[in-house]
């Protein structure tokens, strides 16, 4: 079968891991040293505050006031008010980011403070909310177990499915690139200063179920091939055959999902819907990251272990050669 494009994935996948590498030891400096991680309320407990207010007022000026008022650490989310008829009717949200909810007086001195320094634009509290950190940790922990089981039964069904190519390998590669990914997404979040919220765990189990998918189905590709190239053909030969032949469909496919959620990320930056734009910004980068991690991780790094496991057992067999040898030349001596 011609090929209408053809490029070596396996020759170069040293360039590809460190491209991947560096990539994530530039998030994690920053990370670090730079841009810290936030974790969402509902991870950490507090008090979630909404106030309504008319008027055009920097944003500055709100968080300066407020957080004079109190000792706690807050955190403020801008949006308009989409609830009002009115165009110039503005949301504020404070999160209270400490461990307990906040008393009703502290709460009354923030409110105080803010309609004290700006009399003309009504501030209004809208809603006030405790959120408990134990359910929120209690979440946390049921969807990394989701993760966790859902990458053992991927680890199983492709050893199953592909077991004529080696299909415990492929399933261990396939779960080592949606960690690639998912390590990805996690750096998107740090890196926009975007707090690990629910939305972070439905993008990871969105990702997750993306990323394997294209992997699945180069791997079905290889098996095809394998049949039909033969044995005689080498293992990076086949599986750059298959790559190639995916490739085209993998690209278009990964355009098409991103153009449908470009689209809600370019109406939520419009609006200024920050719970979309932290859903649809990281889900971007990670089908971007799910495509490349299929191609240029998954596959090399199955290849590379089949390799390894090939030389092994040709080498274990030329032991057994060897050694079968040995007796028999050491039995006709004997006798």
């Amino acid at each position: 079968m011609r090929q209408k494009f053809h490029f070596d994935f396996i020759k170069n996948s040293k360039i590809f891991f460190c491209i991947s590498l560096g990539i994530m030891l530039v998030c994690l400096i920053l990370n670090i040293f730079v841009i810290p991680t936030r974790v969402d309320i509902q991870f950490t407990g507090g008090t979630i505050v909404k106030y309504s207010y008319s008027g055009n007022l920097k944003e500055k000026q709100i968080t300066d006031v407020a957080q004079k008022a109190t000792k706690e650490t807050i955190s403020f989310t801008f949006a308009e008010n989409l609830a009002s008829s009115d165009s110039n009717s503005h949301m504020v949200s404070l999160e209270f980011t400490n461990s307990k909810a906040i008393t009703v007086d502290e709460q009354d001195e923030v409110t105080n403070a803010l309609t004290e320094a700006f009399p003309d634009n009504t501030f209004k509290v809208e809603e006030s909310s405790s959120v408990d950190a134990s359910k929120g940790a209690n979440f946390f922990a049921k969807c990394i177990a989701a993760v966790i089981l859902a990458s053992v039964l991927i680890i199983g069904y492709v050893a199953i499915r592909f077991k004529k190519i080696g299909g415990m390998s492929a399933g261990v590669m396939a779960v080592v690139a949606l960690v690639h990914d998912l390590i990805i997404v996690y750096f998107v979040f740090a890196m926009f200063n975007m707090s690990l919220d629910d939305n972070f765990i439905a993008v990871i189990l969105m990702i997750l179920g993306y990323s394997v998918n294209d992997t699945i189905v180069i791997y079905d590709r290889i098996r095809e091939n394998r049949r039909k190239m033969g044995p005689k053909a080498t293992t990076k030969d086949v599986t750059n055959a298959s790559v190639n032949q995916c490739f085209t469909r993998t690209i278009c496919t990964t355009i098409t999902t991103m153009a449908a959620i470009g689209s809600v990320l370019i109406v939520s930056l419009i609006y200024n819907i920050d719970s979309i734009i932290s859903f649809a910004l990281p889900m971007m980068i990670g089908l971007i990251s799910g495509c490349y991690s299929s191609i240029c991780i998954a596959i090399p790094l199955w290849v590379m272990w089949k390799n390894h496991s090939d030389n092994k057992k040709a080498q274990n067999d030329k032991n057994k050669k060897s050694n079968k040898k040995e007796k028999s030349v050491k039995l006709a001596k004997e006798s």
